[in-house]
């Protein structure tokens, strides 16, 4: 299998592995930071990644103080509470549910973009669904930094939405995980769909 991976993709052998082949979703996690300066080296690699229209409706909170961990804690199902205490950052992502007021900005050549989602229920499918792509690549944009991710998904949704984002432009749609692995991080990988199961041709 990694034979064909390496014969016919231009990313080298050491980043496939980084970022796939050997990275792997961390469930604990060492005390060594994760300094503010790491975190903005990832965002600054990931912005270039593609949304529709250019939305990029991603807001991350990174959690550092005991009052918003805490916080967060609360709202997080019994079996995530532990791993998310412990982490050295936690980062909570979000869809900004307003992203269209700033398409003048990032979509400057079609200068009524935004009419497109005066309708509010289209304006949020658009913006969790592009939030949910930039998830994606700030995953592997933690991977590249030589960094573990643990997403979770276990949390009171309605919760954390009124305890961060009370002004109602927020929507959460994960909660992020992040450091350097510590004892026993993860279980045997699970496994993997084949090419077979996933891709047809019509």
């Amino acid at each position: 299998m990694h034979q064909v991976i390496e014969e016919h993709l231009a990313l080298g052998t050491e980043a496939q592995e980084l970022l796939f082949l050997e990275a792997r979703t961390a469930n604990t996690f060492s005390q060594a930071p994760v300094p503010d300066e790491q975190v903005r080296a990832i965002y600054e690699l990931i912005k270039y990644a593609p949304t529709s229209m250019n939305q990029q409706p991603l807001r991350i909170v990174l959690l550092r103080s005991a009052d918003a961990r805490s916080r967060l804690v609360a709202h997080l199902d019994p079996a995530n509470k532990g791993k998310s205490e412990q982490a050295p950052l936690v980062a909570l992502l979000a869809a900004d549910l307003h992203f269209h007021e700033r398409l003048p900005e990032v979509f400057p050549h079609a200068r009524n973009a935004g009419d497109r989602y005066a309708d509010s229920a289209v304006r949020e499918r658009s913006a969790v669904f592009n939030a949910t792509l930039q998830l994606g690549y700030f995953i592997i944009g933690v991977r590249a930094a030589g960094l573990c991710a643990g997403p979770i998904v276990g949390y009171d949704e309605a919760g954390i939405n009124r305890s961060f984002f009370p002004d109602g432009r927020g929507r959460v749609i994960a909660v992020v995980n992040i450091g350097r692995p510590g004892p026993a991080p993860w279980r045997e990988r699970l496994p993997r769909l084949r090419y077979e199961d996933v891709v047809t041709q019509e």
